[in-house]
């Protein structure tokens, strides 16, 4: 209705200036057609040289005068009439001029269109006078003016009719995608919107908002899975816990048997504590709160840091940790993020690896890449893909010790960083893995 409204309104100032233009046009081609049937009855003045007045006036439904200088009539078509011109007009076209004016005429009803020229009669200045009644052009202005009087409302009623045709036609199908969007809900997620045949707006509207809910599918299904994993990883550990706790306590136990019992509760409850503690983080980063505290910091303290912590762990797994001089290049960073995320390099890279586990620091324009590699057999065929992906498992098994979310808390402390993680595996064998973080301004 409010499209309907506007148009409506347009189309009456449209239509009215229309009407203005027509009846302006038509009024203007009246008054030449008779400007010149004026002209045409005075430009013959040859008979008048021989003393006659014929200039078929009457007949044209016209008058006609034939004046001299000093004011006498020499001729009238039709006979009798009163001095048309007055003192002043018949000096001014005495002296050369011509007159055309409208007005009212001496001795005369309504209004006229005249035209005076200077003229010869029998030899002797005259003046020509022609008028030609203005009665007919009002009435045919009049008789136009009705039509357009009663045919503009009526034009202006179809076109607001045609208006709400067009307008109801061109959101019927927002109407049904307004109808389809209420029905969709969680029990229908595959639900998307009609969307019409025409590549017009409305259709590509509809493309848009199909992708969008694509996109809303894909991320309540990504979350879904997140907490039936989280739950699942949350259920393992505690299973467990509960089973030691009952078996200790199911009959009596020796010292020995009680210390096992406690050690092996204890580790799944660390285990439980990094858990929570990476669900914790990841909630955080999906928010958009992931702390970060930078600071100028050494590639080299950082990595030195992660090699000192988990150099005992290598050293009870037979396994050495390499340190490669990153040659003074400078951080812009959170140290404890970045010895979070390597430290699940490293810890990934003992667990699954083997040989020497390499850490290093490579620039890479404004970014430096941190990498630990190993001598392994590197990451399953088709693995990379999904290396970051939460929960994502290189045999898809949820037995392993770990949970799948070493290397996606990786991927989000590099993007927090405004960098970005990597995973390779090496020609020579082994795993190569990485995340690029800024290196600091003035660091060259």
């Amino acid at each position: 209705m409010r499209l309907t409204l506007a148009f409506t309104v347009v189309m009456a100032v449209v239509l009215a200036a229309m009407s203005f233009f027509v009846y302006d046009r038509v009024d203007h081609a009246l008054m030449a057609s008779i400007d010149q049937s004026l002209r045409s009855q005075t430009i013959d003045v040859a008979h008048l040289d021989r003393g006659r007045l014929d200039l078929d006036s009457a007949a044209g439904g016209g008058i006609a005068q034939v004046i001299r200088p000093d004011g006498s009539v020499v001729g009238s078509d039709p006979p009798g009439l009163p001095l048309l011109l007055r003192p002043p007009e018949l000096r001014q076209v005495s002296d050369g001029e011509r007159i055309l004016r409208s007005g009212r005429l001496p001795g005369l009803r309504e209004r006229w269109r005249l035209f005076a020229q200077p003229a010869t009669v029998a030899g002797r200045p005259a003046v020509l006078v022609a008028a030609r009644s203005l009665e007919p052009r009002g009435e045919t202005l009049d008789h136009l003016l009705r039509e357009l009087a009663l045919a503009g409302p009526l034009a202006l009623l179809l076109a607001a009719l045609a208006g709400y045709g067009l307008a109801a036609a061109a959101l019927r199908p927002v109407e049904a995608m307004r109808v389809r969007a209420q029905a969709i809900s969680g029990s229908t997620p595959a639900a998307r919107l009609p969307q019409p045949a025409a590549r017009d707006e409305i259709s590509r509207l509809a493309e848009t908002l199909n992708e969008m809910l694509d996109r809303l599918q894909a991320a309540v299904e990504h979350e879904r899975r997140f907490v039936a994993d989280a739950s699942h990883e949350l259920r393992t550990p505690l299973a467990l816990l509960r089973t030691e706790l009952e078996v200790a306590l199911r009959r009596p136990r020796t010292r020995e048997a009680l210390e096992d019992a406690l050690r092996s509760a204890s580790e799944e409850t660390e285990r439980l504590t990094r858990l929570a503690e990476d669900l914790l983080l990841i909630a955080r980063s999906d928010a958009g709160e992931l702390p970060l505290r930078r600071e100028r910091v050494p590639a080299a303290e950082v990595l030195d840091v992660v090699v000192r912590r988990f150099q005992p762990l290598a050293a009870r797994r037979g396994r050495t940790l390499d340190l490669v001089d990153p040659d003074g290049i400078v951080l812009d960073a959170d140290p404890v993020r970045l010895e979070q995320a390597l430290g699940n390099l490293v810890d990934n890279a003992l667990a699954y690896g083997s040989g020497t586990v390499r850490l290093s620091a490579t620039p890479a324009g404004r970014l430096v890449e941190l990498h630990v590699s190993d001598d392994g057999p590197g990451f399953p065929r088709g693995f990379l893909p999904e290396a970051f992906e939460r929960f994502s498992r290189p045999d898809d098994s949820r037995s392993g010790a770990g949970s799948g979310l070493g290397l996606s808390i990786v991927d989000l402390i590099a993007e927090a960083h405004g960098g970005h993680a990597g995973a390779r595996n090496r020609t020579e064998g082994g795993a190569d893995v990485w995340l690029a973080v800024c290196r600091a301004l003035d660091d060259s």
